[in-house]
């Protein structure tokens, strides 16, 4: 395939079975084995918090049933950038872009890079912290070498990094089903334990304006989406997805299914071995699926868990690289990035824009900085879903006659329930975490100068 200048493009590899891969690899991260404990604090209830688990799984898949349509009817590579772009104009469109390589992506990749190291110490024994050299503590040496590692895998063919997301996401799939089942298995556990409420757990870190009600809820369902996160990634992919109509409908929806399934079997089990008081008080440097093993495993399950959060934290970096490093190279190609992030490999990756995802993502890790991006982008990622799905609207009055393979199941109903909850999530934040919701916008805004150079420059 060609780029418009002629040079080698991007090359449409990937198949069904590696598109669902990369989006389960990116959602399936460690949030599966660590919310249970602040979803519990902020609704007091097990029952509530498969509830929310439940919803937010059907919220994503509203969101993936939007995609579906969107992707079909524009396979580009760059994803919501190129939505956006069409449904909005350019502006919106370089803000995504923007937000997403250098806030969204690249904080949760150094975040992600963070917790691998942690959990190779754990499982090491403390070795890696001991060690030092370059003048950078052990965690830091192999955050770093974790990126790397991931970037260069991903500079392979598109059809070998899916090939290797395949592998991954059966093995995370067996992580996350296994702890699930040993512990309904074997575990003395109890069926009432889901009537009980959580009430007198010690709740760490857990503000009581985030605690019951109806702001609980919208706590607990924005701990959920973020163990989701990652649903909408495949998108900046769908430039190199083979039959794009038949393959990216399906990828999105079965995608979410899957990891929706495997979240609930995996938090109705946690309840089943301890009380909702027990969730709640359970550190917020441990895991609640360490503490339901080792009612049964004894404390040797904590270098197990360590290893399978380690493998799970490395497989999302695998996974969310490989997006993340279109983007650059699908704004270039538009005039609104630098023009060298034109080119791709003669395997047709963008592999100058991997060095750049990786460095800015190596940096992050050695600053610490990634922490607050994190949490500030949820809301920016949000507010940009949504404006996704509205698209659909949009497009669908301006381009009533453009192609569309796939057209969203339950329009005009579902993807407007999708813009509906997200605009009361996004309210939600604004009122219990008003600073979160105001940075979150202040970083979208750091894009604006940026875009007005690139707007004002010559097409070259």
């Amino acid at each position: 395939m060609s780029s418009p200048n002629g040079s080698v493009g991007l090359i449409r590899g990937l198949g069904l079975a590696g598109a669902i891969s990369l989006n389960v690899g990116n959602m399936i991260g460690t949030g599966v084995f660590l919310k249970a404990r602040v979803m519990t604090c902020n609704t007091d209830s097990p029952m509530q918090v498969l509830a929310v688990w439940f919803l937010a799984g059907a919220l994503v898949l509203a969101g993936a049933l939007s995609y579906g349509e969107l992707s079909a009817m524009m396979p580009q590579a760059g994803g919501e950038y190129v939505f956006l772009r069409q449904a909005y104009g350019p502006r919106l469109g370089f803000l995504y872009g923007w937000t997403y390589i250098f806030v969204g992506r690249g904080g949760s990749l150094a975040a992600q890079s963070v917790g691998s190291a942690i959990f190779l110490n754990m499982v090491a024994g403390g070795a890696v912290e001991a060690f030092s050299a370059f003048g950078l503590s052990g965690l830091s040496l192999v955050s770093v070498a974790v990126i790397a590692l991931s970037g260069l895998v991903n500079c392979l063919a598109v059809k070998n990094t899916g090939r290797l997301a395949t592998l991954v996401m059966s093995i995370k799939i067996g992580i996350v089903a296994s702890v699930g089942i040993a512990v309904f298995a074997m575990a003395p556990g109890d069926w009432m334990h889901y009537t009980l409420p959580g009430a007198a757990g010690v709740c760490q870190g857990v503000p009581d304006s985030a605690r019951g009600g109806l702001m609980g809820f919208g706590a607990a369902m924005i701990a959920a989406l973020w163990g989701y996160q990652g649903w909408a990634n495949l998108a900046p992919l769908i430039g190199e997805v083979r039959e794009p109509g038949r393959i990216l409908p399906r990828a999105f929806a079965l995608s979410t299914l899957i990891v929706a399934g495997l979240y609930l079997l995996a938090n109705a089990s946690y309840f089943y071995a301890l009380t909702p008081a027990e969730v709640a008080s359970v550190p917020a440097s441990s895991s609640v699926a360490t503490i339901a093993l080792s009612r049964f495993l004894g404390p040797a399950v904590a270098a197990w868990m360590a290893a399978a959060m380690l493998f799970s934290s490395v497989g999302a970096i695998h996974a969310g690289i490989a997006p993340t490093m279109r983007m650059p190279y699908a704004m270039a190609l538009d005039g609104f990035f630098f023009s060298p992030f034109r080119k791709v490999s003669s395997s047709g990756v963008p592999v100058r824009s991997a060095l750049l995802i990786g460095s800015w993502a190596a940096i992050l890790s050695l600053t610490g900085s990634y922490d607050k991006l994190t949490d500030y982008a949820i809301f920016a990622h949000w507010l940009f879903y949504g404006l996704t799905a509205a698209s659909l609207f949009v497009l669908r009055r301006t381009q009533p006659d453009a192609e569309r393979p796939y057209r969203t199941w339950g329009y005009p109903v579902v993807p407007g329930l999708f813009v509906l909850v997200t605009l009361w999530l996004l309210l939600n934040t604004i009122l219990t975490v008003p600073s979160q919701a105001l940075f979150g916008l202040g970083l979208i805004a750091l894009g604006l100068p940026f875009y007005f150079y690139w707007a004002r420059r010559p097409a070259a």
